[in-house]
């Protein structure tokens, strides 16, 4: 049994190694001759999974991504092929709500303002949107939220804080997306932030994105750059081909980072090995965690707490800063990044 497993996916190949043979690869540059006898492949967003990588595959039964992401995943083809897939989904959340919260907190003071004093609006209310909306809340920051999926199939409205993308652009100080990336269908992402979705900001108001580069418009972003403030985690055109007017203009940029935690990669891990096992009889591994990490420990957090501590777990001034001196070294950052710990 044959597992290829990205060389940045930690715990994966030692934790798979004596029950299959796991090889480490550099997910960016897999061929198709890599994986013709593959039976399973654990990935990152640096692989595209489509046909032009897996026609020649026909051992292959499990694709995994660990990643929260996966619109690098072409997943109506690996339906057709009966290969099972599995992301991550939630495994970094709490990582990407520190984020946000570091963010919040150097414009709270950078600013000069109290969270009961601005309006944040939420795009995307998901596992890490859910948690920001908790969170802010609990803050005193008033929320209003958008996503149209969650409130046609339950139900929600104004009643319980969901309301129409224009009313929360008009009202907000403060915008935070976490959507998905989705090109098509009744809901498409890409380049939901652009020039109509940012002209309807009030000047001096803030886009947080820390979900994917493609949910903003980078053309729209930099026309509105003189009015509008940006702390960015995520760029069109990662790795290699930022905007280096873009990152010039940001007040925080970070090398898509946010969900680089301890307990978000362990998690991760955790989650497509588990998937992994059940598919390919690997009973050993389920409910598998690595040793020696100490698991997520949710928490309520007061404001002056968070404020208080956050800059000793998320150092986004300092990263902003290497970031800026160094624009071209993203996917080596990403790839040596050391992992925070969560604390809330």
């Amino acid at each position: 049994m044959k597992i290829l497993v990205d060389q940045f996916v930690p715990y994966a190949v030692e934790t798979l190694s004596p029950l299959a043979e796991a090889i480490s690869v550099d997910g960016r540059n897999l061929t198709p001759e890599d994986v013709r006898d593959a039976d399973a492949l654990i990935v990152r967003t640096r692989t595209r999974c489509n046909a032009q990588l897996l026609d020649g595959a026909e051992r292959l039964r499990f694709v995994g991504t660990a990643t929260i992401g996966y619109d690098h995943i072409d997943q109506p083809y690996l339906r057709s092929r009966g290969v099972r897939f599995t992301s991550a989904a939630g495994c970094n959340s709490r990582a990407v709500l520190q984020w946000v919260a570091a963010s919040l907190a150097h414009l709270a003071k950078v600013q000069g303002w109290r969270p009961e004093e601005r309006t944040l609006g939420v795009f995307g209310v998901g596992h890490v949107g859910s948690l920001v909306v908790e969170y802010a809340r609990s803050w005193g920051f008033r929320v209003l939220c958008s996503d149209p999926p969650r409130e046609r199939a339950e139900g929600l409205g104004e009643k319980d804080g969901f309301f129409a993308p224009e009313e929360i652009l008009r009202q907000a100080d403060i915008v935070t997306l976490h959507t998905p990336l989705l090109r098509e269908g009744e809901c498409p992402t890409f380049h939901l932030a652009d020039d109509e979705f940012l002209s309807r900001l009030k000047d001096g108001a803030v886009l947080l994105n820390a979900s994917r580069g493609e949910v903003a418009d980078t053309a729209a972003l930099l026309r509105h750059k003189d009015r509008l403030t940006y702390c960015i985690d995520v760029w069109e055109g990662e790795p290699d081909n930022i905007n280096l007017q873009l990152l010039d203009a940001a007040l925080i940029a970070t090398p898509h980072i946010a969900g680089y935690s301890a307990q978000g990669k362990a998690n991760a891990s955790a989650i497509v090995i588990d998937v992994l096992a059940e598919t390919l009889g690997l009973d050993e591994l389920r409910g598998w965690y690595p040793e020696g990490v100490r698991r997520s420990e949710p928490r309520t957090i007061s404001w002056e707490e968070m404020c208080g501590v956050v800059d000793d777990y998320c150092h986004l001034v300092e990263e902003t800063e290497r970031m800026k001196r160094n624009p071209h070294d993203l996917e080596n950052r990403r790839n040596t990044y050391p992992l925070r710990e969560e604390f809330f």
